[in-house]
Parts: C-alpha cells; structure tokens; sequence
C-alpha cells in the first residue's frame, strides 16, 4: 500500500528519535512517503494534494487532534467519497488525541504504531461519520468556509476555554490538564453571563430550544479526557449515528459544581442531566445561533467568534484503518 505519513514535529509526545523508529516500522510494511508540517494549514494542503492526485491509499496523521483535523479536512474538501479517497490512519502524538483514543487506538505513540501495523496487516478498517459545521446563508457568518470535525465542537463557554488554552501555549506554556482547569476557572470568572444565555438551537420541524449559555456537538464518545478519566457529557454519542448536543441554560456557582460534579462521574449511560441541562441524541441538521459574537472551536480548535453556526452529521464520510 502506498502511504502518506503527515508529520507534526511539534507533536507535545514524540521526540526525533521516536519519529524516526515509527517511520522505520511503518516504511517497512508500505511505501511510505513522509512530510513534516512546517506552518498551520500545511496538513490540510498535504492531504488535499494526495486526495486530487491519486497518489496513496492511506494517509497516516502523527500528531495531536489539530493535525488529525487538518487531515480530514484536506482529504474530504471536495465532500466525502470513502470509496475512492484514501483511508486515514492516525498514530496519536498530541496531548490528549481524543480522536485516536475514541476509535480504539493506544494513547502511547510506540503501541499504537503496533496497533495500526497490526490492522494494516490484517485489511481492518471501517466507516465512520463525521461533524460538519458552516454559517447559515442568512446569517453574519454566511461567508465562513464550511469545516469537517471528527468529535467536537462548542459554542460559548467551553469554546472560550480553549482560546484561552491557546493564548497561553502561544506564550511558551506546556499543553498539560492542570493549563486546562486553570483557564477553565480564569472563564468562569471572566467569562461573562452565566444565566440567561443567548443561544438557541434550531431544528427542521421542532420548536427553537433558548437561552443557553453553552453548547457542546459530540459526533462520538468519549468528548474529552481528564487524565485516563473519559468524560461523557452525552453518552449515546456515537461514530455510526448523527450528532448528539449538549446545553446549558445555568452557570451559576452552584450549576457549574453540580454540572461539572457530573462530568467528572460521567459514564458511558449517564452523563450530564437537570433542569438546566439539555441533551439531544442523533440530531442529522441543525443550528446554534446567538445574539452575540461567541467564542467557537472544532475538535479542539479555536476558531474565532461566531454568532451562528449549521451543523449537520454525515453518516459514512470516512474510511479509517483502525
């Protein structure tokens, strides 16, 4: 099998030396070409350029979920086609690799290599589908470029965590958990409203849903990690089923310790319930709006502010060798 192996060099979990023992074992069961990223984007060109030109049946990610994004989103940029575009292959290199870990895959760069040249050897693969999100024609954001996600995104609060993430990675600090309660509190408190929220989630044929603060789109499950500790926020999240949404209409003190209380015990058949909780399961097409800018972020990703977001769930986008 000819292969692409897309290499993220400032992955936070390989070193040089780790890179070049995979990419030994990998060259050794296909013909293997490489490419290190140089700059934000340069994934997503490079599986672009394989897809339109034929050139490989598979392109392998090493790297964090970012990278993993930027794949699938160069080989889908024409729309899906699992039976004519190359597979995607993923050997986890980030901080957290939600995406790796949610399809099976070993956290640990070295026994995921195994695992991927186990499932090469053996043709294992399957379909899955993926997340997609656009801005309405009839909104501020109608000229935003549509993006693939393949677990999350978020509109409001968790969003606004993840910016702050990146500001400070931007800064030279380490990706780590503890970066992440930290930025999470630092939200909380500045953050703004934490009741009465301006999002609405609108659906073909059903009554708008108001006044969230936050939302979160889940295409499987687990959506994060805490350590080893999954968090369900949505439990039937799934890869063969559409996408699933997560709201809340409170922040208060008292709903961010009952609701966070909740995730952190979350399982795969229970996950964040209440009155001020609400939670949809295999929604095919709908969209969040809000009636100001709010922070947005794709697996991950932040994205900048949005005030309206389409999403829709693609059934069988993608062929993964897993």
């Amino acid at each position: 099998m000819r292969a692409l192996l897309v290499v993220n060099p400032a992955a936070t979990t390989t070193s040089v030396r780790t890179r070049e023992v995979l990419t030994h074992a990998l060259a050794s069961e296909l013909k293997l070409e490489v490419a290190a990223t140089e700059y934000r984007g340069h994934a997503r060109e490079l599986a672009r350029r394989a897809a339109e030109q034929g050139s490989v049946e598979a392109v392998i990610a090493l790297g964090g979920d970012g990278t993993v994004n930027e794949v699938v989103n160069g080989l889908l940029e024409h729309g899906p086609d699992p039976d004519r575009l190359p597979r995607l292959a993923v050997v986890p290199g980030g901080s957290t690799n939600v995406f790796a870990r949610a399809l099976g895959m070993p956290n640990d760069v070295v026994e995921a290599t195994g695992a991927l040249l186990d499932a090469l050897r053996t043709g294992s693969e399957r379909l899955i589908g993926l997340g997609h999100a656009s801005g309405p024609a009839d909104s501020l954001d109608a000229e935003v470029p549509g993006r693939w996600f393949t677990f999350c995104a978020g509109l409001g609060f968790d969003a606004g965590v993840v910016g702050r993430v990146e500001a400070q990675r931007a800064r030279g600090k380490r990706s780590t958990h503890a970066l992440y309660v930290r930025q999470t509190m630092r939200q909380f408190l500045g953050g703004g409203r934490r009741s009465r929220g301006t999002i609405s989630v609108e659906r073909p044929g059903e009554e708008p849903v108001t006044g969230l603060v936050m939302t979160i789109v889940c295409n499987t499950n687990p959506w994060t990690y805490l350590g080893n500790r999954p968090v369900y926020p949505v439990p039937g999240a799934s890869f063969d089923s559409a996408l699933d949404v997560m709201g809340l209409t409170s922040l208060s003190p008292t709903a961010l310790t009952r609701y966070g209380t909740q995730l952190l015990r979350s399982t795969p058949e229970r996950g964040v319930h209440g009155k001020h909780a609400l939670s949809l399961h295999d929604v095919a097409l709908f969209t969040l709006r809000s009636t100001e800018p709010l922070p947005f972020q794709l697996d991950g990703d932040h994205l900048g502010v949005r005030t309206a977001v389409t999403f829709s769930g693609v059934a069988r986008a993608l062929r993964v060798i897993v």
